[in-house]
């Protein structure tokens, strides 16, 4: 899980935010709330946050509460690591497409060690996951529609380029969780997690 976080950090910083990569999820819904109606972002955030950590408390348990906020603060301690020390500058603003392609790749093995650990790195993976469980998607194709759904939205301040790529990087996130998450596990029909990974939050 610890290893999947800062996977996560590593990648939204050196290759997303370097590169001016998009934000979808929570945290483009929050920057889009500042567009339009001036909202802090930080604030946002921790609105939406909120009610879906409160709801996966009830749903699915203490112990995967504490797994995710152990994620989120690895994820955001890495990152502010990467920030203020790290001297490496991965420029592929010139190569986007290749930018796309590692930061949905990379993501999404992140993403999906968290998820396999038994745990979430924000309220939108928490609201991906519970929608996944109860929609029969697989949890790759939820964070694809969630995350597309709010990029698309957002096209009405962010620059086109950036945004269609961003799109890319999170169709090859979703497919890549997916693979993640499911990779060694036997298919089970009526789940749509890893049955390692239900039980340890169902006993929670």
């Amino acid at each position: 899980m610890i290893v999947g976080s800062c996977l996560l950090a590593f990648t939204y910083y050196h290759i997303n935010f370097q590169n001016g990569l998009a934000e979808g999820g929570f945290v483009g819904l929050a920057l889009l709330g500042k567009y339009l109606f001036n909202l802090s972002p930080a604030l946002s955030s921790i609105a939406l946050d909120l009610p879906i950590v409160l709801l996966a408390w009830f749903l699915k348990g203490r112990k995967f509460v504490v797994h995710t906020l152990i994620a989120t603060l690895t994820f955001s301690l890495f990152y502010e690591l990467c920030e203020q020390f790290s001297p490496l500058t991965m420029n592929l603003q010139d190569r986007l497409p290749l930018a796309a392609l590692l930061s949905g790749l990379l993501t999404g093995i992140g993403a999906g060690l968290v998820l396999r650990a038994g745990g979430a790195t924000g309220g939108d993976d928490i609201l991906a996951m519970l929608l996944s469980e109860r929609s029969g998607l697989k949890i790759g194709t939820v964070f694809m529609i969630l995350d597309a759904s709010v990029l698309m939205i957002s096209l009405i301040y962010l620059p086109l380029k950036e945004t269609l790529f961003t799109i890319m990087a999170v169709l090859i996130a979703g497919k890549t969780i997916t693979w993640t998450v499911y990779y060694g596990q036997k298919p089970r029909m009526s789940l749509h997690l890893p049955y390692r990974v239900k039980e340890k939050t169902a006993r929670a």
